[in-house]
């Protein structure tokens, strides 16, 4: 049902609730775009036509009435779906809860929420009973209380109209007999005092937290409702007000002439008792004047010595004849089993009163014939209604059952369930390698998703590519698994000082970078007369230079005396600081140091500096590195005099610098 749209604009989300009759699904109304509440007969009554009156009914009874405490009606339908038909009503919606989830929630109300919630609910009483309506299945069940406390009284499924031939002759069993009249037990004539009774027994359940009658069975209570007393509230709880007690006693009377003639009347006490801080105002005796069999509200002593006395009396008559109770018993009992009859049919009523209730267990993650079994076993019938396709649940488990689990049904009711068909599995993808761009339409293309994507540092594999992945490459998951990759965000940077090795020789500075965690660049020899051969005479960077890590530094060696000395050796010496022209003079033959303060380019994260010297009629990069933007680089280079330095950033040229003497 969930998707569905019925009569081209209610779309069914969720469901929210149900009953015996009927399930209540969250809609979305897409004409006037708001949320509904949708009440669907049950598939199992839709050919039994009294409960398609019974249900066109309600609608028709709610619809007549608008009243800040009554749910409103919005439409009703009915949808063909092939040869099947689904009846339905449009209703409010109300976020919030039953009264009954709040009573089991709480274990009793207080005094002011009982007060508050019972004349909300005896105003809306009012309205109906005005339109000559009377609700007839008053309960907690019925009673949604909105998250701003409002009371909307819902279900007039039961509903009839108030006139001297309303007698509860088919269908009142449908409500629950915990909250049933006597006159409903007995199958008798029902009028608006009907509601006042069971409003006061939702009342006593607000405020003791429990039902005055239990029993194992529903004619049990429905005997009880007819012949017992009921503990009186103060009795439970002797913090409850008498006037309140007495309230309720007085909605309770067995006979309808003693309890309130009209709703009018309990609201004016009710709205006594709210404002008075004190019972004083029931110690008059208009508050309870009728005749009942619980005199004036004078106090707790007063009604459990009127108590008293009745089951003296009762016992006095119980001895002097004692087959005279078993008759009167057995009288309402076979009142009630016709009553009921006219509408269920002989063997429906058979089933209410001699079939056994079971409380239907929870199914969903059981396997199906476990739960075949399981279910037969308490006597009810076992159905599949259909099967899907689910990631959450193995192939052959219950995923949903018709009826939650807990809900109390009749033996041989049928208990509808939907099998998985069991989880779609796939297999996940290598990306490993990959770059991060292209995951994602491999892994849609494998029918998965992209998971979380973390960074690690990684000297193998370049920035922005996959390291590992999980699950891992080729195992067989579930459709639409995310899938969790690391990517490479390249080798890691630290930053270390450069080394003094000048003066070392070449092997002991080559050892001394690589614990730096630098990297050994050109090794260039230079012709020495002063410094032996294999000795290091020139360092990249200066000692004490703050370095990434695997940053490349050139070192120059001596490769001793030059062979030919009598002429470039002799140059050298004796121009040492001479700017002469000549092409031959030593210096310019000698490679000197030149340096170059560089700031990257700024709108980017990193930026590729390249240097290219060219001397002697050949070009060659001296220096290819990747820098930051908030780096400030300097770089350390050596040319002979008349070399040209050409600087590009990112391959594009900035300027050239030429190195003199």
């Amino acid at each position: 049902m969930i998707g569905k749209v019925l009569g081209g604009r209610y779309e069914i989300l969720e469901k929210i609730g149900g009953g015996g009759m009927a399930l209540v699904y969250k809609a979305r109304c897409r004409l006037l775009d708001r949320y509904v509440a949708i009440k669907i007969l049950r598939d199992e009554f839709v050919n039994d036509e009294e409960f398609v009156k019974k249900f066109r009914r309600e609608s028709q009874a709610a619809a007549s009435l608008s009243h800040p405490n009554i749910v409103n009606i919005y439409d009703v339908g009915v949808e063909e779906d092939g040869e099947h038909k689904i009846h339905y009503i449009v209703m409010e919606y109300i976020k919030g809860k039953t009264l009954k989830q709040i009573i089991k929630e709480k274990g009793k109300l207080t005094i002011d929420e009982t007060i508050n919630y019972s004349n909300q609910i005896a105003e809306a009483l009012e309205h109906a009973h005005k339109n000559h309506l009377v609700h007839r299945d008053i309960k907690p069940h019925n009673i949604m209380i909105a998250e701003d406390g409002r009371v909307k009284v819902t279900d007039f499924g039961i509903a009839r109209a108030a006139t001297t031939s309303t007698v509860t002759n088919t269908s009142n069993v449908i409500g629950s007999v915990h909250y049933f009249s006597p006159e409903q037990a007995r199958g008798g004539y029902t009028d608006e005092k009907s509601d006042i009774y069971s409003l006061g027994i939702v009342m006593y359940e607000m405020v003791t937290g429990q039902l005055p009658f239990e029993g194992d069975s529903p004619i049990t209570v429905a005997l009880k409702h007819v012949q017992e007393d009921m503990v009186s509230p103060r009795e439970i709880d002797n913090t409850i007000p008498v006037g309140l007690q007495n309230i309720i006693l007085k909605c309770v009377q067995k006979r309808q002439s003693d309890r309130y003639s009209n709703v009018n009347e309990l609201i004016r006490d009710l709205k006594r008792i709210k404002t008075s801080k004190t019972d004083e105002i029931f110690e008059e005796t208009s508050v309870l004047e009728s005749p009942t069999r619980i005199i004036p509200a004078v106090g707790e002593e007063d009604v459990v010595k009127v108590k008293n006395n009745k089951n003296k009396k009762q016992k006095k008559q119980t001895g002097q004849k004692d087959g005279g109770g078993k008759v009167i018993i057995l009288g309402i009992f076979l009142a009630f089993l016709l009553a009921t009859s006219m509408f269920f049919g002989f063997f429906k009523l058979k089933g209410l009163f001699t079939s056994e209730e079971v409380e239907v267990p929870s199914l969903v993650g059981l396997n199906k014939d476990v739960a075949e079994k399981e279910v037969r076993d308490l006597g009810l019938e076992f159905r599949v209604k259909g099967t899907v396709k689910s990631n959450e649940f193995k192939a052959g488990d219950i995923v949903s059952q018709d009826v939650e689990a807990k809900t109390k049904v009749k033996k041989g009711f049928p208990i509808e369930v939907t099998v998985s068909e069991g989880m779609t599995l796939v297999k996940v993808p290598n990306l490993e390698n990959k770059d991060i761009n292209e995951i994602e339409s491999i892994l849609k293309k494998a029918g998965l998703k992209e998971g979380t994507v973390t960074s690690d540092f990684s000297d193998k594999i370049p920035t922005n590519v996959v390291i590992s992945q999980s699950p891992e490459p080729y195992t067989e998951v579930e459709a639409d698994s995310k899938v969790n990759v690391v990517v490479s965000k390249g080798p890691e940077v630290k930053n270390v000082t450069m080394p003094k090795v000048v003066g070392q020789k070449i092997g002991d500075a080559k050892n001394a970078l690589i614990v730096k965690g630098l990297v050994v660049g050109q090794v260039k020899p230079q012709p020495s007369e002063d410094i032996a051969k294999d000795i290091v005479i020139w360092q990249e960077y200066e000692p004490g230079t703050e370095l990434q890590t695997n940053t490349s530094v050139d070192l120059y060696v001596s490769s001793g005396p030059e062979e030919d000395s009598e002429d470039n050796g002799n140059n050298n010496e004796g121009n040492n600081g001479n700017n002469g022209n000549n092409g031959n003079n030593g210096k310019k033959n000698k490679e000197g140091p030149i340096t170059f303060t560089l700031t990257p380019f700024q709108d980017r994260d990193e930026t590729e500096i390249k240097i290219i010297r060219t001397q002697d009629g050949e070009s060659e990069v001296v220096y290819n590195k990747r820098h930051k933007a908030t780096e400030e680089v300097t770089v350390n280079l050596k040319g002979k005099v008349g070399a040209k330095f050409e600087v590009l950033f990112d391959g594009i040229y900035q300027y050239d610098k030429i190195k003199e003497e």
